[in-house]
């Protein structure tokens, strides 16, 4: 049956007041009744009951089924009915009268869980019909005022007939201005002609058109964004008789289309690195020219040499001094700035900066306003751009991180005719505060890694110490990407017996745990060297301490968070220990974990040093093994870190290959030769640390060298002195006879009264004059102070009052003691 409508009425606004909405609506119009699942009713209005009869009293609670005067005619039947969302459709219902009535309904069907009836159910009671003139009024009423998207109507002729208030407010012209003229004649823009295409389109196929344009109404100072739809109006034989064309208005969706879209491109650039400039240009970057024509970035000059930014980002006395980071402009070489990237500038109270970052809030400026234009009257520069470029507007935005700020940015707009808006104060902001926290971790990071790095470096040799038995030269290099500083190293320590030892190690991990922890072991290798151990035990010797570091760790459980994460896994190292003899020429190796010496012969020959595969250093329990090598004199030796043969962007096998053609080609020096191996494997920025450390051998003349088997007879002192003598006065070196008979004495002596055979004498020329005596004992002298009367105990005092330094040294078949004198730079001079 036939559902009208109620006849529409005149009314004026109502406000939101449920009486008023109950009033307007009017409550009796529509039947509304709610059923639970189960189909008994729940609620029953004053509609339901002026339709059938019944009153709330009488039908809550009773089957809805009892109503029905015929089956509801569902497909599948009422299980179907109840498997539905909604439902619609025509059911006979029995009066109270008795009278079928056919009633039209809609019936809602609540999902289970929510608060409220499983089943609305409304329909519309009937009422006189509207009348025509009002039902066309509202029509067209709808049009002229709709609120949504501005509409015109055209003929087949394409000329415009009707518009809506919107319509004329977006062409700036009234309906009776544009009636007759074409959409290309009422705007003179491509967009005209593209729609009046569309149109053409829409009356050959029928089909709906969609489109998208920029256009600026005249009196605008900015673009708006349309969606444009085309689409026929048919008369009810379906024939074309005339276009409709609607418009809507999407800036503003645009603009905040845009402004997430720069804030998902700001975070995935912005803080790709941890290097503060770069990371400030970034910022600057991605913000122009989509948010403004010029962006800079100003970091407060107090950053540059204080390790923490000031407590007072504003002086209390004084102007404010900014550093420009970053500067980025629609214009090539940003010629409307008025400081250049990497200047300092001076901003007095009262400028944009200043205000900004003393009330720690963005701050927005016309170039019409007052405080604007009193900060330019005391810069004239500054003022000058401002008028050449015709910048109208500026936002300065603080930087701050943490609590901390860092400085500020600015925005400028001269080509963008459209001034900030609140809009783009919050959009500035919320991308100053993303760089501000990349900026600050920056910051940090770059102030840690010179820490590091001011520690390793302190760490490491200063300078090389002086010997004979090799020519070094060495480099270091720090890490330059994200990973920071780490724990490589390596030294020269000169042994007794004109012998050097030669140590590269590289320390797991980065940062100034590992740089403390490399210190730690080198400190350990030079103590372990320092009691001559042969390589191979040092490195055990090494290992069991790198087991109690991580002991140590693993067992202090107050350290902080940050200390934590800095230190967190176990303590690892790798080290290469090598000896060189130039006596015998004999170098020996043993590595611990680390990548092979290699080795350059005087023919250019290049090979690397097979050594025993061998654990890191840490794992414990573990043996290690030396290597031992005869070197002709002038060999090269290169002891390296991983961080130089090992990339992301080759294989071990490759790095190898490229070091062993950079050391086979020829060099002015053992310097030069170090740049040339940097060169050729390293990046610009090389991931990890790399140390590397060059040594050319050098070997003693025959003639330098007297050795002689010495009797375990106590007679043979002074046949050991006499010789003694007379090789010093081959040497030419009759001022050392007093003190090195007196030493040979003594140590040959003890060898005869407290040792075993075989006993030998050697003595070595070299820069200094070494005495040596070996036995076949074990025992090691001790230095001690001998009472008045005592008869002995008095030779190693003497020998370590005479001489510059002694010690002794365990060997596989006994032990050698060792004196050592400073010759004068002219004995020196004449060495063979």
């Amino acid at each position: 049956m036939e559902q009208p409508a109620t006849v529409g009425r005149a009314v004026r606004p109502l406000g939101e007041d449920p009486e008023a909405l109950e009033a307007c609506v009017g409550e009796t119009l529509t039947v509304r009744v709610t059923l639970d699942e189960h189909g008994t009713v729940t609620g029953w209005n004053a509609g339901a009951e002026r339709l059938l009869g019944y009153s709330a009293g009488q039908l809550t609670g009773r089957p809805a089924a009892d109503l029905l005067a015929e089956p509801i005619p569902v497909r599948g039947g009422l299980p179907t009915l109840a498997g539905l969302s909604r439902w619609n459709g025509d059911v006979a219902l029995r009066h109270r009268d008795g009278r079928k009535l056919t009633v039209r309904i809609l019936a809602h069907h609540r999902p289970a869980g929510v608060d409220a009836p499983a089943w609305l159910i409304v329909s519309a009671l009937t009422g006189r019909q509207p009348s025509a003139d009002l039902d066309e009024s509202l029509v067209s009423w709808s049009f002229a005022q709709s609120p949504c998207c501005a509409q015109a109507i055209y003929d087949t002729r394409l000329r415009l007939l009707r518009a809506n208030a919107d319509m004329e407010r977006a062409a700036a012209l009234t309906e009776e201005e544009m009636r007759g003229l074409r959409v290309s004649e009422i705007i003179d823009d491509d967009a005209g002609e593209r729609a009046e295409r569309s149109m053409l389109r829409v009356l050959r196929t029928g089909e709906p058109q969609y489109d998208e344009n920029f256009l600026r109404a005249p009196g605008e100072t900015h673009e708006h964004a349309w969606s444009v739809f085309v689409s026929a109006l048919r008369d009810p034989e379906g024939v074309i008789r005339g276009v409709c064309l609607s418009a809507h208005d999407m800036t503003e969706q645009l603009w905040a289309r845009e402004r997430l879209q720069l804030i998902a491109e700001a975070g995935r650039h912005i803080g790709s690195t941890l290097d503060v400039t770069r990371t400030a240009q970034e910022l600057a970057d991605v913000t122009v020219p989509v948010l403004a024509d010029l962006v800079s970035v100003d970091l407060l000059a107090a950053l540059d040499d204080a390790p923490e930014p000031p407590a007072r980002a504003v002086p209390a006395d004084g102007p404010l001094l900014l550093r420009r980071v970053a500067l980025r402009s629609v214009t090539p070489g940003a010629p409307e700035s008025a400081v250049a990237a990497g200047a300092v500038d001076s901003y007095p109270e009262g400028s944009t900066p200043f205000e900004s970052l003393r009330t720690g809030q963005p701050v927005v400026h016309r170039a019409s306003d007052p405080a604007f234009r009193a900060w330019l009257a005391g810069d004239a520069g500054r003022a000058a751009r401002v008028r050449a470029y015709g910048i109208h507007s500026v936002m300065a935005v603080p930087l701050a991180a943490r609590g901390t700020t860092l400085g500020v940015v600015f925005f400028l707009r001269h080509r963008n005719q459209e001034t900030f808006r609140h809009d783009d104060l919050v959009l500035a902001g919320e991308l100053a505060a993303r760089a501000a926290v990349s900026i600050d971790n920056a910051r940090r990071f770059t102030r840690e890694r010179a820490t590091a790095v001011t520690l390793q470096r302190s760490l490491l040799p200063q300078r090389l110490p002086r010997q004979a038995a090799v020519e070094v030269a060495s480099r270091y290099l720090p890490a330059g990407g994200h990973a920071g500083v780490g724990g490589d190293w390596f030294d020269v320590i000169p042994l007794p017996g004109a012998r050097v030892a030669l140590v590269v190690g590289d320390v797991v991990g980065h940062g100034l745990h590992a740089s403390a922890t490399m210190g730690r072991l080198r400190t350990a290798v030079r103590t372990l060297a320092d009691i001559d151990l042969p390589c191979d035990e040092l490195l055990t010797h090494l290992d069991d301490l790198v087991v109690r570091l991580n002991t140590e760790e693993a067992g202090d459980g107050e350290r902080s968070a940050a200390a934590s994460a800095e230190t967190s896994g176990d303590v690892g190292a790798t080290c290469l220990y090598a000896v060189y003899d130039p006596v015998t020429r004999r170098c020996c190796f043993a590595g611990a974990g680390h990548p092979a010496p290699a080795v350059v012969r005087p023919d250019g020959t290049v090979e690397l040093v097979g050594l025993p595969a061998a654990p890191p250093l840490g794992l414990g329990g573990l043996p290690y093994e030396a290597t031992e090598v005869v070197l002709p004199e002038g060999s090269l030796l290169a002891l390296y870190t991983n961080g130089l043969i090992e990339t992301r962007d080759r294989d071990l096998d490759t790095g190898v290959h490229l070091l062993r053609e950079a050391l086979a080609r020829p060099a002015a020096s053992l310097d030069a030769l170090c740049d040339t191996v940097l060169d050729d494997l390293l990046p610009r920025r090389p991931a990890d640390d790399v140390a590397l450390l060059l040594a050319r051998t050098r070997a003693l003349d025959a003639n330098q060298v007297a050795t002689w088997a010495v009797p375990p007879d106590p007679s043979a002192v002074a046949l050991a002195r006499r010789d003694v003598v007379t090789q010093l006065g081959q040497w030419g070196l009759s001022d050392a006879v007093f003190v090195t008979e007196l030493v040979v004495s003594e140590l040959v002596t003890n060898a005869i009264r407290h040792a075993e055979p075989p006993i030998q004498l050697r003595l070595i020329h070299d820069t200094t004059l070494i005495c040596e005596v070996s036995d076949g004992a074990n025992t090691a002298p001790h230095l001690r102070r001998a009472r008045t009367y005592d008869e002995g105990g008095r030779g190693l005092l003497l020998v370590a009052r005479l001489t510059d330094h002694w010690g002794t040294r365990q060997g596989t078949t006994g032990k050698t003691i060792w004196a050592e004198q400073t010759l004068p730079p002219a004995v020196r001079s004449h060495l063979p």
